[in-house]
């Protein structure tokens, strides 16, 4: 069982988050499953998973110090190419490519979208 039914994270420009995301979460095998209108946009594999919403309250998004978003990638190649996605769209690096010592076969890389959300991927598969 799932512990989350999706993760939301805000947005200034919705435009620019669907072109982002489109391209960085295509590489980790998801698709947008639905537009919300203005208001934002849906992806997942074959439910929602993650959404990107322009604030309920009309208040400008902004990020929360310490959160992290982080996604499953099916394998280290994956890790690799969206990480270099994110960066070839605007993304700041947050964190390089490679092992992470604190769980067996943890692969990881981390950026800041173009709003600033904190997003890791990682893969657990022995390459």
């Amino acid at each position: 069982m799932s512990v989350f039914t999706h993760v939301t994270v805000g947005t200034q420009n919705l435009e620019e988050a669907r072109k982002f995301y489109d391209q960085v979460l295509a590489k980790i095998g998801l698709k947008r499953l639905a537009d919300l209108g203005e208001n934002g946009s849906i992806w997942g594999q074959d439910k929602p998973s993650f959404f990107v919403l322009k604030p309920a309250n009309g208040q400008p998004a902004s990020v929360g110090n310490g959160v992290t978003i982080s996604f499953n990638a099916p394998n280290r190649t994956a890790v690799k190419a969206f990480h270099e996605a994110a960066l070839a769209l605007g993304a700041k690096d947050e964190g390089a490519v490679g092992e992470r010592a604190w769980a067996p076969n943890a692969f990881a890389a981390y950026a800041r979208d173009l709003d600033g959300n904190k997003l890791a991927v990682y893969s657990f598969s022995e390459e």
